[in-house]
């Protein structure tokens, strides 16, 4: 199974991740988030890549969404890896967050064309791309994104209760789903949003030899206490609060 081997300055605490690099700093997949992040002493960079169009066509860019596309000139894909694989970011690990399938082959391909296969681990929430990222890049680690929603259904008024019933209900399923997924080699880690972690989610996927990431986590007590369970790494849209007391 690949892995991203911690680095020294790490050992002994989970990763400091970036979410598009420091979005709550500078505007995220950009490069004055990735720079922002780099000086808050991040140990690793998520960035986010889908096709610059709905079909697919047009090649593919650095964005979270159409919406966040549309606001700004992106980076496209070639772009973004170029300016990551510059010496000043050589101590990063990198996770390429790809938000839709049907590019799985260009990605990897722009993973070893810029050198930096060897440092990102591939994410996503489509099973699909899970399935054909393992058989076509099998030496570069794998993470499902879980749960498969585009935005947080907690923060909307009428999709709350029901949402926060299919926690309760995952939150005791998905230690085993995840520990499973993992032992045979389907995915190497587990990207989860923070409400589903518990301490088992925990036990169950670091046990079974994966890892998990917890995204994305504003709030500085929380991180504390992810941070506590033993979690791989916490992802977060301002890696300042890492320092916080």
């Amino acid at each position: 199974m690949p892995a991203l081997k911690h680095h020294p300055a790490t050992a002994g605490r989970p990763l400091r991740i970036g979410h598009k690099g420091a979005h709550l700093i500078a505007p995220g997949n950009t490069p004055a988030s990735f720079q922002a992040a780099l000086e808050a002493g991040v140990d690793m960079i998520e960035f986010d890549v889908l096709p610059r169009r709905l079909d697919g066509s047009g090649g593919l860019v650095l964005a979270h969404d159409y919406l966040d596309a549309s606001q700004r000139v992106p980076l496209t894909l070639e772009e973004g890896l170029a300016h990551l694989a510059e010496p000043r970011y050589a101590e990063l690990r990198l996770d390429l967050d790809m938000k839709l399938p049907g590019s799985e082959g260009e990605v990897v391909e722009a993973l070893h064309r810029h050198g930096l296969a060897d440092r990102t681990l591939v994410s996503t929430m489509e099973p699909s791309s899970i399935d054909l990222f393992r058989e076509i890049a099998p030496e570069i680690p794998l993470g499902r994104s879980f749960p498969r929603v585009r935005r947080d259904p907690t923060s909307h008024p009428l999709k709350r209760w029901p949402a926060y019933a299919l926690v309760a209900w995952y939150r005791w399923r998905l230690p085993a789903i995840a520990a499973r997924d993992v032992r045979r080699g389907r995915i190497d880690a587990l990207m989860c949003h923070w409400a589903f972690v518990t301490p088992r989610l925990v036990e169950r996927v670091t046990g079974a030899g994966g890892e998990l990431y917890v995204w994305t986590v504003d709030d500085s007590r929380r991180i504390a206490r992810l941070e506590a369970m033993g979690v791989t790494g916490v992802i977060t849209n301002d890696p300042r609060l890492f320092a916080a007391p």
